[in-house]
């Protein structure tokens, strides 16, 4: 689809243009894919403020084929180290005095000394961010990425509770792995993190990894977990009893679930970010639980598993519509267990768009 990354190129111009810069040297791989559609594991790509005819790619002589096939739009260059290619190209090419970004958040101090000695006319300037601003807000393509991701770890779920894939007996590694199995089986190309299933006591613990632990009759079983279909992320959480709930456990559950409805209400256009995180974070501080919820409400998700804008009280911007997020409030109690739930949701004029469509009812297995 050489015209979707065509017409992001575009509007990464109009934003080097307010930078007053020349041209940005991308070296990011995911923002080279955003831009590109190149799904390689080493390239650069120089996009000039006026033009593609001006734009140039990198990349070595393992993906001539591939680079051929999927940047068919742009002159491409073999060469490597790419990213110290196009610097050089960049030097040759453009006005002496000319500004060329560079993405210092991914360009080490070893890689800018290289940059450096190899420039004699060109400046080279700091530009974090560019294209990570640009990706806050997707396109349809993206959005129909995210649905795929979002039903096939759907989907996963909805197989490992119909075939009694939590029960009582079982680890946490044992769910964790057929969890991500059958994402696989559901059309996933990759797991969007490490799946965190935490039973018991671990499910107060909010980033838990899974271990040898064995599930239990009355344990809360807290499952986050995500995939990947081109490139795009999901990320959801649910959290599930073993056997009949005790009412704490029901208590628990249900402020969760009432702040996480609290916070969707507030994922709207033009929202503080950090509005959208009160929003759900005053239901749970108003009911004694403030403290136990520790963590941000949520994050923006696309080509990575977390990406801006962050939902946190700390939070800085506004939603727009298009953006994909997460809601994820939870409470964790130390030693007795913990609730979180989390949607995938694109924010739209009125009620977000919700992409993780599995019930968030109390589901008793």
């Amino acid at each position: 689809m050489p015209e979707i990354h065509a017409t992001r190129r575009h509007a990464l111009r109009r934003r080097l243009q307010d930078s007053e810069l020349d041209a940005l040297l991308v070296t990011d791989l995911r923002n080279i894919r955003y831009l590109t559609g190149f799904t390689g594991s080493n390239a650069a790509l120089l996009v000039h403020t006026d033009g593609d005819e001006h734009s140039v790619f990198c990349t070595d002589g393992r993906y001539t084929t591939q680079a051929e096939a999927q940047v068919p739009d742009l002159r491409r260059v073999i060469e490597r180290p790419s990213a110290l290619a196009l610097v050089r190209e960049a030097d040759t090419r453009l006005a002496r005095g000319a500004a060329v970004g560079f993405e210092s958040q991914y360009v080490s101090v070893e890689q800018h000394a290289t940059f450096t000695d190899a420039v004699e006319s060109v400046r080279l300037t700091r530009a974090p961010g560019l294209v990570e601003r640009l990706r806050e807000v997707k396109d349809d393509t993206e959005i129909a990425a995210l649905r795929a991701a979002c039903a096939a770890a759907d989907r996963a779920l909805a197989d490992l509770l119909e075939h009694g894939g939590l029960r009582p007996g079982r680890t946490e590694r044992e769910v964790a792995r057929e969890l991500e199995n059958r994402m696989f089986d559901h059309g996933a190309e990759a797991v969007a993190f490490p799946s965190i299933v935490a039973a018991g006591a671990n499910s107060a613990i909010p980033h838990h990894r899974p271990t040898d632990a064995v599930l239990a009759r009355g344990d809360f079983v807290k499952l986050d977990f995500g995939a990947v279909v081109d490139g795009y992320h999901s990320d959801m959480t649910r959290t599930i009893v073993l056997g009949e709930p005790a009412q704490w456990q029901r208590d628990l559950y249900t402020l969760v679930a009432t702040a996480q409805a609290a916070g969707t209400e507030a994922v709207r256009p033009g929202t503080d970010v950090s509005d959208v995180d009160a929003a759900a974070r005053t239901v749970i501080a108003e009911a004694g639980y403030g403290e136990q919820f520790s963590h941000g409400l949520g994050h923006g998700v696309g080509l990575d598993v977390h990406e801006a804008p962050s939902l946190a009280k700390t939070g800085v911007g506004t939603l727009s519509a298009c953006m994909a997020v997460t809601v994820e409030p939870g409470i964790y109690l130390a030693g007795r267990g913990g609730v979180r739930i989390e949607d995938t949701l694109v924010v739209r004029e009125g009620t977000p768009e919700l992409l993780t469509l599995s019930t968030k009812e109390l589901v008793v297995a």
